[in-house]
């Protein structure tokens, strides 16, 4: 089988991003141009650790956007004779090089990486998102009213964080639940507080203006309940949002063990914040407790909290690796990274066949440092505020 040399490999994986790479430029020049417009965002720009983190996180971003163009196969097609084959490898029919080889089912590893990337920026993001928001809706009123509200919402917070990690998602995830009912009542309970949570957000601030909180109260519930039915139920009419049995464990799983930790955090900001003079100044014009909560608390958090979800997304790209790692991730065809590894990691394939499964811990650690470099470098700016 004919192959091309390692310069044809790195020139070929280069080309194939090339979408990629212009959006990085565009992203790079404007943000320079733009910068003392941009705020935060435009600040990271100052260092070479926001900056790194800033372009390792748009990169899958913009790779998991244009994965169609990136990849030159899909990821689940078999080529017969492309099993195990060599970096580099080009296939006899179409001439098409297999960057990264095949795996052990004639796949393409580098395409099978490019939709993986898909996987990964859509449960990981959207997860960390539903968990902060669970997070903060529960730790507002916690550390605000304290005593015996407290006492209920930090119980149970710390009865969940109490139970093993790794042994609740395998509980929650293990393909024996996916045909309870389990999965789906835990979802339409945590996926109903962020629409609860932003009805209460628009109603405090304008219940005394109709014109303004009637078009944001009308878009929280269309929106709100399309993505609810879509996720929960399965009964998206337009077909956009869908989400097979096993992504809604994960996805579950994710948010319910995330939530208490967000909880914690949320809790503790607001037991400090509550002190301040324009917390007890609102206090004094007669504001309700959750108009002061949602709207002089909770800005004042923002800066520890997005640091937080940053780290969470990081945290939670490797648990997800780790479920696919342990065969509880998605299905045995799918090309996330977690299940790459695994098949990578068995004894014969790791020996023979290497670049299977260290590809993909490539991607996934990537990935997970540009997050971390961004979280650190927002923890820097926002302790220069």
């Amino acid at each position: 089988m004919e192959t091309v040399g390692i310069f044809g490999i790195v020139f070929g994986i280069l080309l194939r991003f090339w979408p990629v790479w212009i959006c990085l430029g565009l992203i790079t020049a404007l943000s320079i141009v733009f910068q003392s417009r941009l705020g935060l965002f435009g600040r990271l720009f100052n260092t070479g650790v926001g900056t790194t983190g800033v372009l390792l996180c748009a990169f899958w971003l913009f790779t998991a956007i244009f994965a169609t163009w990136i990849a030159p196969f899909d990821p689940r097609v078999q080529i017969v004779v492309m099993k195990n084959a060599v970096p580099g490898a080009i296939e006899p029919e179409t001439g098409i090089v297999f960057l990264l080889g095949g795996d052990h089912l004639a796949r393409d590893v580098f395409s099978r990486i490019i939709y993986g990337a898909q996987i990964v920026l859509t449960i990981a993001p959207a997860a960390t998102m539903i968990a902060l928001l669970v997070g903060i809706a529960l730790g507002l009123p916690s550390g605000y009213f304290g005593g015996k509200t407290d006492n209920v919402l930090s119980f149970l917070a710390n009865l969940v964080l109490a139970f093993p990690v790794i042994l609740l998602f395998y509980l929650l995830v293990t393909p024996g639940i996916m045909d309870t009912p389990i999965p789906y009542t835990m979802a339409g309970v945590l996926f109903l507080i962020p629409i609860i949570f932003f009805l209460v957000l628009f109603y405090t601030r304008f219940k005394e203006r109709s014109e303004k909180l009637i078009p944001y109260v009308a878009i929280t519930l269309v929106v709100g309940f399309w993505i609810y039915f879509g996720l929960v139920f399965d009964l998206d009419p337009l077909g956009i949002i869908s989400i097979e049995p096993n992504e809604l464990n994960i996805f579950v799983a994710v948010v319910f063990a995330s939530s208490p930790g967000v909880f914690r955090i949320v809790r503790g900001l607001v037991m400090d914040i509550q002190t301040r003079d324009y917390v007890a100044a609102a206090q004094t014009r007669g504001e309700t407790p959750w108009y002061i909560m949602l709207w002089e608390i909770l800005p004042n958090a923002r800066g520890p909290l997005i640091v937080d979800a940053c780290l969470r997304i990081g945290y939670t790209t490797i648990l997800l690796g780790t479920l696919g790692f342990f065969g509880l991730g998605m299905g045995p065809e799918s090309p996330d990274w977690g299940t790459l590894i695994k098949d990578g990691s068995q004894v014969a394939q790791l020996r023979l066949y290497y670049w299977q499964g260290v590809s993909a811990a490539v991607a996934l650690m990537s990935l997970v440092l540009g997050l971390n470099l961004l979280a650190d470098s927002l923890r820097e700016e926002s302790l220069r505020d």
